[in-house]
Parts: C-alpha cells; sequence; structure tokens
C-alpha cells in the first residue's frame, strides 16, 4: 500500500487527486481489499473525481512502459467492442506510446488532465481559456468590408477528404466489420468468395477508389475548365488507420497529388489532413520535436509544384504557408493554409502540462500574415482541415482562433475547410451571446468528402468576385452512388444544388439566383439559419443535403435547436455540444445507424476513427475498470510496483 501511495505521489498525482485514491486505498493489507474499496468510486467514472482516480491508475500502468500500456489500452478497445480486436491492436501499437508518454508527465491537479478527462470521458468541466498570448494591434479606421466589384467573377474549386484507398479490391467484400471494407482481409473476403461484392467505383462502407478520385477531377475540369484555382482542404490517406506507416503514406500523398497535376486541375493550394501522418493525428509542436516533419516535406514538395518556394513558406515548421494570386481583374489574394492538426483533441502530443498556447508559434505566424494582408490591402481566403468551430478542436485554441478572425474580419473575404465529411457551414459573430445578422463577421464554408462513408462523394464550385474574392454562389456537386451506372460504366458527376438558388428564396429580403452582385455574406447565412429555424420544411432540405440526400435521417426538435446552433458556432465553445459519461465514445455498433439505399449500415463517420478515446470510455464501465485494476495488481504481484 504504502508503494502505491508513494508512486502515485512520485508521479504527480498530489492534492485532492491523490485524496481520493488516498482514501479509498486506506492501510489495508490485501489487493483484493484494495479493488473492494476502488469499486464504489470508480464504477462507471460518473464524475471528475472519478476520472482522476482512474487516471492515477493509468499513470501507474504506464510505469510499466509503452508495450504494457499499449496491450491494455487495446483490451479495454476489444472489451468495448468499439473494432475488432486487431484493429484495436493495430492503432493502439502505434498511438498508445504516445499516450503513454504523455500519462506518464501529467499532474492529476493540472489543467492538462482535467481536459484529459474532459476530452475522453466527458466527466470534467472545460479548464477556463487562459489570456491569449498574441498582441492583437487596433484596425485602422479605414479598414472596411469592401463591397462586391460587379465584374465578371471568376470559378474557384473546392474539394476535401478524398481519402483514396490505394487497396481497394472491386469485388472484395463490402460488408465487413473493420472501419473501412472493400479489401480481402480475410479469404472469405476475396473477390468470387463474398455476396457482398463492392463496385468498381466506390461503396459507402469504403475508402475511395482511384477510379472514383480521378472521376472527380474529370468532372472538375468538365464543368469548370476556367477554375481560377482549387482548395484541397486535406485527408489523402485512407482509414485502416491500424496499418499505416510512413513509406505508404507517403506513397499516397505523392500518387494523388500527381493524379491532381495530370489531370490538369489549376493551381492547388492544398493543407495537411489529420490522417497525413503516421500515427494517424500524430503531429509535434516545434518545441516537441520534429516527428511530423516528413509530413511536412512530402506535402512541401508537392506544392512547390503550383506555387513554388518563394512564398511566405511555413512548411518546415508546421505544414503553413502564405502564398498569393492575383486575378486577371487585378484583384490580389493571400491564401493563408492553418496547420489546424495542433489544435485537434485527438493529436495526444498536444497533451502536456501546461499546454502550449501557441503551438509552434502558428498563432503569432498567423496574426502577422494578416497585418501584413491588412496593410497592403489585400484579401485573405483561410484554409485548414479541421473546423474549429467543433468539437474536435480544444476549445481554448478555438477562442484564440476566433479573437484573431474577429480582429481581421474585413481583410478575410471567406474561410474553407473539410474534415467532418458533411456539407454544412459555420458563423463566427462578434457577440455570440445576442447572435444577429449586424454582428455576424465571418464564414466558414465546409466541403464534403470525396470518400462517400458519409454520403454521395462531393466537390464544390465556388463563384468568387475577381476584385474583392467575396463568394456569391456555391454550387455542390455529387456523384450519385445510386444511379445504375455509377458501377457499370462509372460515375455520374451532377450538380446537386446551388446555395444561392437554394438559400436565396429563404431570407427577407429574398436573394435572387440570378443576381450575380448578390454576395453570401455572413449576415445572409445567419438569415439562413434564422429562416431553417423557423421553417421545418426548409431545414429538413438543408438537413438531406449534409450527406447529399443519402441515408438521410430524421431531425426534429432539439436536433434542429443543436443543429442551428453548431452552424452558429464558430467557436465550438458555443457549438451546443453536450457532455456525459461515455456518450460521445458510445460504441458505434450500439448508436442509431441511417440505412443507406444497399440496406447496409453506414458507419458512424469520424475523421480519424477515435480507437483511443473509445477504448478509454469503456473506464466508464465496471469491466473496463476492472480490467484496468487488475493489470495494476499483476504489475504489484509481479514486483514491477
Amino acid at each position: 500500500m504504502r508503494v502505491i501511495r508513494s508512486l502515485l505521489l512520485l508521479l504527480g498525482c498530489s492534492s485532492a487527486a491523490t485524496a481520493v485514491l488516498q482514501d479509498k486505498l486506506q492501510p489495508r493489507s490485501t489487493l483484493d481489499t484494495i479493488e473492494q474499496e476502488l469499486e464504489a468510486e470508480l464504477l462507471g467514472v460518473v464524475d471528475c473525481a472519478g476520472c482522476h482516480a482512474a487516471l492515477g491508475l493509468l499513470k501507474l500502468l504506464a510505469v510499466f512502459g509503452d508495450s504494457a500500456f499499449s496491450d491494455v489500452l487495446a483490451d479495454l478497445c476489444t472489451l468495448s467492442k468499439a473494432e475488432d480486436a486487431d484493429v484495436c491492436k493495430g492503432i493502439l501499437e502505434r498511438e498508445g506510446p504516445i499516450i503513454a508518454q504523455r500519462v506518464r508527465a501529467l499532474d492529476l491537479d493540472s489543467d492538462s488532465s482535467q481536459l484529459f478527462c474532459t476530452t475522453f470521458l466527458g466527466v470534467c468541466s472545460y479548464p477556463d481559456i487562459r489570456p491569449f498570448p498574441v498582441k492583437l494591434s487596433q484596425k485602422p479606421a479605414n479598414v472596411v468590408r469592401p463591397a462586391v466589384s460587379g465584374q465578371t467573377p471568376i470559378k474557384v474549386v473546392h474539394y476535401s477528404d478524398i481519402h483514396v484507398d490505394p487497396f481497394y479490391e472491386a469485388g472484395s467484400n463490402y460488408n465487413c466489420t473493420k472501419p473501412i471494407c472493400c479489401r480481402p482481409y480475410a479469404d472469405s473476403d476475396a473477390p468470387g468468395k463474398t455476396s457482398f461484392p463492392a463496385g468498381p467505383n466506390g461503396e459507402h462502407t469504403c475508402d475511395a477508389p482511384i477510379s472514383l478520385e480521378e472521376s472527380m477531377y474529370a468532372a472538375i475540369r468538365s464543368v469548370a475548365p476556367d477554375a481560377a484555382f482549387a482548395l484541397f482542404t486535406g485527408d489523402i490517406v485512407d482509414h485502416a488507420i491500424w496499418n499505416t506507416t510512413q513509406a505508404q503514406n507517403v506513397l499516397d500523398i505523392n500518387d494523388a497529388y500527381s493524379r491532381m497535376a495530370a489531370s490538369g486541375l489549376p493551381l492547388v493550394f492544398g493543407t495537411a489532413g489529420n490522417h497525413e501522418s503516421n500515427p494517424t493525428n500524430a503531429y509535434e509542436t516545434a518545441a516537441q520535436g520534429s516527428q511530423a516533419q516528413w509530413v511536412y516535406d512530402a506535402l512541401n514538395a508537392n506544392w512547390a509544384k503550383w506555387f513554388g518556394s518563394g512564398t511566405d513558406n511555413a512548411v518546415e515548421k508546421m505544414g503553413a504557408y502564405n502564398a498569393a494570386y492575383t486575378s486577371p481583374a487585378g484583384g490580389k489574394l493571400r491564401v493563408i493554409n492553418l496547420n489546424t492538426n495542433l489544435y485537434y483533441i485527438d493529436n495526444f502530443y498536444l497533451y502536456e502540462e501546461p499546454m502550449e498556447l501557441d503551438p509552434s508559434g502558428q498563432w503569432a505566424w498567423l496574426v502577422a500574415q494578416l497585418d501584413a494582408a491588412e496593410k497592403a490591402g489585400d484579401r485573405v481566403y483561410i484554409i485548414g482541415h479541421m473546423p474549429m468551430g467543433v468539437s474536435d478542436a480544444f476549445r481554448e485554441a478555438s477562442n484564440f482562433f476566433d479573437q484573431i478572425v474577429n480582429r481581421y474580419q474585413d481583410t478575410i473575404a471567406a474561410m474553407f475547410f473539410g474534415h467532418t465529411h458533411a456539407d454544412h457551414f459555420q458563423l463566427s459573430y462578434s457577440d455570440y451571446s445576442a447572435q444577429s445578422f449586424t454582428n455576424a463577421v465571418a464564414m466558414s464554408y465546409i466541403v464534403p468528402s470525396l470518400t462517400p462513408t458519409s454520403g454521395m462523394p462531393a466537390f464544390r464550385i465556388y463563384t468568387v468576385d475577381p476584385v474583392t474574392f467575396a463568394v456569391l454562389d456555391a454550387e455542390t456537386y455529387i456523384a450519385d452512388t445510386s444511379d445504375p451506372s455509377f458501377q457499370t460504366a462509372s460515375p455520374v458527376w451532377k450538380k446537386y444544388y446551388s446555395a444561392k438558388a437554394a438559400y436565396g428564396p429563404l431570407v427577407q429580403p429574398p436573394v435572387a439566383a440570378d443576381d450575380a452582385a448578390a454576395e453570401l455574406s455572413p449576415a445572409f447565412w445567419h438569415n439562413v439559419t434564422a429562416a431553417l429555424a423557423a421553417d421545418q420544411a426548409a431545414f429538413d432540405a438543408y438537413y438531406a443535403r449534409k450527406s447529399r440526400g443519402w441515408a438521410v435521417s430524421a431531425c426534429t426538435g432539439d436536433c434542429v435547436t443543436n443543429e442551428i446552433c453548431a452552424l452558429r458556432a464558430a467557436r465550438s465553445q458555443d457549438n451546443c455540444a453536450v457532455l456525459q459519461p461515455g456518450l460521445h465514445f458510445a460504441k458505434r455498433a450500439a448508436e442509431a445507424e441511417a440505412v443507406g439505399a444497399n440496406g447496409m449500415k453506414r458507419h458512424r463517420d469520424e475523421c480519424g476513427v477515435p480507437v483511443a478515446r473509445e477504448a478509454l470510455a469503456a473506464l466508464a464501465t465496471k469491466d473496463g475498470l476492472g480490467l484496468l485494476r487488475r493489470r495494476v495488481q499483476e504489475g504489484v504481484r509481479a514486483g514491477r510496483l
């Protein structure tokens, strides 16, 4: 008992958090008694103190070494039935050592530990947001949002989350138990041996075959042959994250960008997705090391094909850059790539004490780029992979980003993201407590994915003012997987909807579809959310578009309220996500799953397949905590503690 108590203190389990364990671990002689005493406190991990106590046990477990720690997480994952045992093992072999490293260093009284418990188990409140570390200059009085020029618009392409699977095999099983199918994982999955043969151009339970990717590029060239440039907001690598390697990821990155270039796409501004790294999501900050440097090197080499290396390029440090575009009408645009992986809750490198206020100095860099653009009179597009208002973004980082956006709202023309695989958007406000069209200051466009795991494959074409770079319309194109020719010939891409035509009639005063001078401003989009909240039929049409009409579920009452709230929340602390113990990390099979046209249940799509979170969520069960305690007990009996 004294050994365990001493270790808890040495490992940083001090004051109130240590007291939870010390009160329960009173001087008793047997480990069986310890287990009985812990049972009441830890069963279900229903509160913050219980999570800190469980974290104390995890710290003890991490002392055994990375391998032992990863093995237990894999067992917890298997116990939770979050994924198949081989998937659990493969992912935790990759991610477990990072988590073990962070857990060993955590002080149980720290904000980082509190955030860990909030993120993984939903049982602690979020730590207070610290003061923003970067000084923002006062906006000059002469800087205002410019009016639309009325000159001939240009076209801009946006696509994301292509998740190309180079091992996709037509005829293999599309009805498997893995995060993605359409691979012969077992002999019974092979072509000719399965009752669920995958078509050549993609299935909703699988990532995109190369044929689907190439058909999208061809469709882009067909519908927008004169496009000025393209925005690609990341995620090339497939979802088989339990067997990724650095070498294969580099090959996938190079192959995808080579196909983009060979297809004749215009200038492509790209960004780093969370899947480009190995392990998935794992991006160290500059202060921590250079684990992700190979990702940045691979991306930079490909980005240089379009905009060269003479730009203000920060890719060497964090996978970001500032590149320029000048339109034929003389408008000057800076495309600033934000590496959002440095603010992603599943990037376990970030859980340290204290957590960095400005990882890799990216906030200071971004402010400097925006300040320079403002002084030059240039407009700015910010692109990134993860939208900064989703629950996947750390609240503090999202708050900091929102402060920057508010300061430079008249310089930022629009922002563009992917990651969610869905068709939606987020609005930034100067006052989130009294949201209105008058204080909506910026718009984040979130494009749906190419990979069909959460809907019809899609890309988007923006109609853009050539001087101000304001978005005048957004047309989404899809490949309809229900079309018979999708598999028998090739994917047929068609315009799914125009934002101006679909939403313009809903606002007051109405905006006509043919009003070429009307900007889709932040005020316009706020008024759209008001119309959706007031009209269930209009909301239903919007909600169907999220998945491009595939496997649409009903959304009424609180669902509508929460959806509207999320649309009005480019700051993640305002997106109405409610923490409940273990709920948001529940086993996928236990969740309501929509059923596709082929009768197959679709997987819950979470970009990155957060298996480590699901594994640790097993601590919210008696069996999960029992397993963890048994492993600690075994370590004590074996003399390792």
